[in-house]
């Protein structure tokens, strides 16, 4: 089926075109026309597309209790993020497939409403409450496929290795959900994750270990030495001070620099949060080619701390956006909070600044969709290929400051002023997710509802 859509403007990973005309055939970009008046059977948008925005980091279940942990009620110790994981454990040990389905097709459609067109989906919430594996050792991560088919998204699914309760402790009662004892065990997850993601055509998958501490040594070393680097590999490093000093107690080293040591970092490998690195680390990652994944908002709610992004950019970099806890799922306050948390420690305003391109709202959609992308496991070449799904976000050309700014300040004043109500909608394969800022399918919230009730977590 052909399908042609009409743009005030549209971006790509060289700068704007103006009054453009996309040509599709079933879903697939054929032909890319600036300075082209619509036809009569042209949908026209006044509105500026966008390359859809790829969200790099995402554990979906934790979605049910955004905004229930800053209410610091009990014996008085003050609230840290390990206390915050314990009640996130809690949360795990309650869902049954059918809810986790509820809350990530929810959450998935909120994405989409936010302008994500893509998720990896970081998982690890995967066998029924008493720790054993379910008859279809994939079933939970079937559901979040399904999840990402009924909200119209591309979903990578990473299954993680999780065996151990920290270095060197066997798991907690509280983390039973989560563990395949043996490596054997994981290759066999990994297999059903694979088999699963035939059910869905914008589904794929990639590999990784949750954390250093949570797989033992000899385990990590077998894994990462057999890994072929044809699917990405993401593992969370370095998040929390606590961390740090538990790796150095066990392994005599750092997280990172055990990492750098031991395994042949590159391009294909992300490594989450990486929030406290020494300098040999930050120009280690950089010149490993390995990306970042950050998580701005989570990263400041859970009090992680602030990524040196400064430092590592003068190395060259790379780095991608996620929304982790789900506190926070607009990607323009994303990159705002990163972009300020940086101005505040380094007192400058070039975050996002490159050599010969000053650009600071152009440079950072093209660096968070290009890595975005990589840790999908997708090319990272161009915006809007052709032959490749057309899957854009769309901002309303409406707004007083976009409607008065000529291309040059187009990028800027879309990521520093704007916010999600001026996101018009979201097109993945050349279709209409979201549209006027309602998304297509109206079930969707009915059914998170009733699932919401049922789990009678925020209405307590």
């Amino acid at each position: 089926m052909k399908k042609e859509f009409h743009f005030k403007g549209l971006l790509t990973e060289n700068g704007w075109l103006t009054n453009v005309l996309v040509s599709t055939e079933n879903g697939k970009t054929t032909k890319i026309s600036p300075n082209t008046d619509p036809t009569t059977d042209t949908h026209i948008t006044k509105g500026f597309a966008l390359p859809g925005f790829q969200n790099a980091h995402s554990h979906a279940f934790q979605y049910a209790m955004a905004g229930l942990a800053e209410l610091h009620e009990g014996d008085g110790i003050p609230d840290d993020f390990w206390s915050w994981r314990s009640a996130m454990y809690d949360l795990a040990l309650t869902l049954s497939p059918e809810q986790m389905e509820a809350i990530a097709t929810q959450l998935y459609a909120e994405m989409a409403r936010h302008g994500y067109t893509a998720v990896t989906e970081f998982h690890y919430l995967h066998h029924q409450p008493d720790g054993t594996p379910y008859a279809k050792v994939a079933e939970m991560g079937q559901r979040l496929i399904n999840a990402a088919k009924t909200a119209g998204i591309h979903i990578t699914l990473v299954p993680m290795f999780y065996q151990k309760g920290g270095f060197g402790i066997e798991p907690t009662k509280k983390q039973r959900r989560f563990i395949s004892p043996t490596i054997e065990d994981y290759y066999k997850l990994l297999e059903a994750t694979k088999e699963a993601c035939t059910t869905y055509q914008f589904a794929s998958y990639g590999m990784g270990i949750h954390s250093l501490r949570a797989v033992q040594e000899e385990d990590i070393l077998k894994l990462t030495s057999e890994y072929d680097g044809s699917i990405p590999f993401h593992i969370h490093v370095s998040e929390q001070l606590k961390e740090i000093e538990d790796s150095i107690n066990y392994y005599g080293k750092r997280p990172v620099q055990w990492l750098l040591d031991n395994v042949a970092l590159n391009e294909n490998y992300h490594l989450v949060h990486a929030t406290h690195l020494d300098d040999a680390e930050v120009k280690g990652i950089a010149k490993s080619g390995a990306h970042v994944v950050l998580c701005p908002s989570t990263e400041g709610n859970l009090g992680d701390g602030i990524f040196r992004l400064h430092d590592f950019k003068e190395f060259g970099g790379n780095w991608s956006i996620g929304t982790d806890s789900h506190i926070g799922l607009n990607p323009l306050e994303e990159l705002r909070i990163l972009d300020y948390g940086q101005r505040l420690i380094t007192h400058k305003r070039t975050s996002f600044y490159q050599l010969k391109q000053g650009d600071s709202g152009f440079n950072a959609i093209k660096m968070m969709w290009q890595s975005g992308r990589k840790a999908m496991g997708q090319s990272a070449n161009e915006f809007f290929k052709i032959g490749a799904s057309f899957d854009a976000v769309v901002i309303d050309a409406s707004h007083p400051l976009l409607r008065t700014s000529g291309t040059k300040n187009l990028c800027n004043t879309i990521v520093y002023a704007q916010d999600v109500s001026n996101i018009f909608g979201t097109i993945v394969n050349g279709k209409w997710i979201v549209f006027n800022r309602d998304h297509y399918n109206t079930n969707i919230e009915e059914q998170f509802y009733e699932i919401l009730a049922t789990l009678k977590t925020r209405n307590n």
